[in-house]
């Protein structure tokens, strides 16, 4: 971790206290997690006072945890049934759940400063609530009208408050949301014209399922310490 980066961090403590709880960090960038409440005046004050100056929201980021973890990656052999959604049978459009898992589905927001030239992530969980929900921050970041668009599309999160929230990327008559984890690989429908009606039309989707399976670690000569040692002399 930086001096910069340990800086910022005294100064975020010191301001926020238990507001804002560091999350550890492999690779030397600095992340905080916060109550999703809290989530507009906390970025009202990073992007506003001084010591912080986060004037640009970079980037907003859906997260779906859903297996997250899962130690059936963790394997010497290979599997005859796979490891992924590809070969869920039953098709999933809607999770129709009353409440989720508190830690399933989050918001990452990327900021950087160009005052201090320094960068800081940011991450929220939706809770339980189904649909899941978490305020705009919009009236802080104008940026972040596309990007939260894109976040609903793509993972059905709801953000309070923005004044347009349509889907972006997929039609708007698509059903489902592509980036959760309980939405089926091959979709559930599939768009092709239709020369009996004569335009666009929705029809079951055709795309064969299949096992997708990881790579694997297998037992082979090749890889054997005695040989390596002896070809590296």
């Amino acid at each position: 971790m930086s001096d910069r980066n340990e800086t910022l961090a005294a100064r975020i403590d010191e301001r926020f206290g238990e507001q804002m709880k560091r999350v550890k960090s492999i690779c030397g960038e600095l992340t905080y997690e916060l109550n999703k409440d809290d989530l507009v005046g906390i970025a009202t004050a990073l992007r506003n006072e001084g010591d912080f100056g986060f004037e640009m929201l970079m980037d907003v980021c859906g997260v779906d945890y859903l297996s997250y973890g899962s130690v059936e990656w963790t394997t010497l052999s290979a599997s005859g049934s796979g490891f992924s959604r590809g070969v869920e049978r039953e098709p999933v459009i809607l999770d129709e759940a009353d409440e989720f898992p508190p830690n399933r589905f989050a918001v990452v927001y990327h900021l950087l400063s160009l005052r201090h030239n320094i960068r800081l992530r940011l991450r929220v969980f939706t809770g339980v609530e189904n649909p899941p929900v978490v305020k705009s921050v919009i009236d802080v970041w104008n940026s972040a009208n596309w990007f939260e668009r894109e976040v609903f599309d793509l993972y059905g999160i709801l953000f309070a408050g923005h004044p347009d929230l349509r889907r972006i990327l997929t039609d708007y008559g698509f059903i489902g949301h592509p980036f959760r984890k309980d939405f089926p690989l091959i979709g559930n429908v599939e768009v092709s014209y239709d020369a009996d009606k004569g335009r666009v039309a929705y029809q079951p989707v055709t795309i064969e399922e299949r096992t997708l399976v990881p790579r694997v670690i297998r037992d082979d000569n090749r890889y054997s310490d005695d040989l390596k040692d002896a070809a590296d002399g």
